[in-house]
């Protein structure tokens, strides 16, 4: 089945950024992306970096399986990112 072209993909980097500078997990990164597909956006966007100063590896593992809207991974294509993705 192919999906038609994504035109609102919403990127949760700032969620994580805020978190990760509260310490613990608010906001819930994973219940906003939910929330945010819930809300009609056509995608998730993360740009994970090696620092893990926004989104961390363990958010896109968890974001993967549960996302029901296209899931866009960008980054630098390091082998860890290739790895990930």
């Amino acid at each position: 089945m192919e999906l038609p072209p994504t035109r609102l993909s919403v990127n949760i980097n700032k969620l994580a950024t805020l978190r990760n500078a509260r310490g613990g997990n608010n906001p819930d990164v994973l219940a906003w992306a939910l929330e945010i597909e819930r809300m009609g956006a056509h995608g998730i966007t993360v740009h994970p970096r090696p620092d893990e100063r926004h989104i961390r590896r363990s958010d896109v593992l968890a974001l993967a399986p549960v996302l029901t809207t296209e899931f866009n991974i960008e980054g630098y294509p390091s082998p860890d990112f290739l790895e990930l993705v």
